[in-house]
């Protein structure tokens, strides 16, 4: 068992840096349209949310609608840090592995504070109440206006005007207009080597004892408790690494853009990332990773039939649905590629 679980984590890495390997190539030979360029970091950036959300979704079996709430405090953490630390720590690739740090750092805090409480509920509850969470980040940072002078940090809800602040001073955070002038530290390179991570941390914590427990809870909660499992730590555990792990997605998200809104980070984008993990199989961790790279790459290679390509991604969306999880189309796979499709279709079924 533990072998078959290794070879198939193996197979996931490899994936990953076959995938990476194969873009180089393309990149060294000048065969990768700018479009494309500009699509890869957001592909590392909803791999990431992808894998995290499953670890609450698909292991934990909990409705989460807040994700976006954790990659905006993750997003604003970080790039707040690089703006501030940008003329103190001048080595790029060190002060970008440390904002990443501040952002899951506090996502995880953000995430503990909100699963104690948030935790006790159950189905669409809990569904409705971390959504309520990721309006409420959303809505409160874009009230701050907060900037830096020779007197320190200036703060204000009403608007940069009644800070006080010097002539001189910097604004870090300006509303509703968020914060611009991040370094734009994000790379191809680091956002494979942050999915290698997010998929080692997640693939390891399935396999382990705590994992073992967390999908004993989500299978039966009574058996689980009566076998005296503690079932608010290990489901505020996944919770928690979840958080963390979104909020490094959000820094990778934050240095890859010259202006950072909290605005990008609604509704909409919490749905978008539930619908990678449940096109990729919920559970399936290989399965949000494709899901998320073709589904964020689709909508792009298809702006060449203009007005027609969203109704083409929805037909897709259908047609991935009913491959996933309609019961004709799992006794097909069954029958015809058993073989390729045998652990999906064990957990569709």
């Amino acid at each position: 068992m533990k072998d078959k679980t290794l070879k198939s984590n193996l197979i996931t890495y490899g994936m990953v840096i076959a995938a990476y390997i194969v873009v180089q190539i393309l990149l060294t030979t000048g065969n990768l349209s700018s479009l494309f360029k500009g699509l890869l970091v957001p592909l590392c950036v909803y791999a990431v949310l992808a894998v995290s959300l499953n670890l609450v979704v698909g292991i934990s079996g909990e409705l989460s609608l807040g994700h976006a709430g954790f990659m905006c405090v993750g997003a604003f953490a970080s790039a707040f840090f690089s703006k501030c630390m940008q003329n103190i720590i001048t080595i790029s690739g060190l002060r970008f592995f440390l904002a990443i740090l501040v952002g899951a750092a506090v996502a995880a805090v953000f995430g503990v504070l909100i699963g104690i409480p948030v935790l006790r509920l159950r189905g669409d509850y809990l569904a409705i109440v971390t959504l309520a969470f990721g309006e409420i980040i959303k809505n409160v940072i874009n009230i701050f206006y907060i900037g830096i002078d020779s007197n320190g940090f200036h703060m204000s809800i009403t608007d940069q005007f009644s800070m006080g602040m010097e002539p001189t001073g910097t604004m870090i955070i300006t509303g509703p207009q968020g914060i611009t002038g991040t370094p734009k530290d994000s790379t191809f390179t680091a956002g494979i080597i942050l999915v290698l991570i997010t998929l080692f941390i997640v693939l390891n914590l399935i396999n382990s004892r705590d994992g073992r427990a967390i999908k004993s809870i989500r299978d039966n909660r009574i058996a689980a408790e009566s076998i005296g499992i503690n079932i608010t730590k290990y489901k505020l555990m996944a919770f928690t690494v979840s958080a963390a792990l979104a909020g490094a997605a959000g820094a990778l998200y934050a240095h890859n853009l010259a202006a950072l809104q909290a605005s990008k980070f609604n509704f909409n984008t919490s749905i978008l990332v539930l619908v990678f993990v449940v096109l990729g199989g919920i559970g399936n961790i290989r399965g949000s990773v494709i899901a998320a790279v073709i589904l964020t790459a689709l909508p792009e290679m298809l702006r060449f039939l203009s007005d027609y390509r969203m109704l083409i991604y929805a037909i897709v969306l259908i047609v991935m649905m009913l491959f996933n999880w309609a019961p004709k189309a799992l006794e097909w796979r069954e029958r015809y590629l058993g073989r390729f499709f045998k652990k999906t279709v064990k957990e569709g079924k």
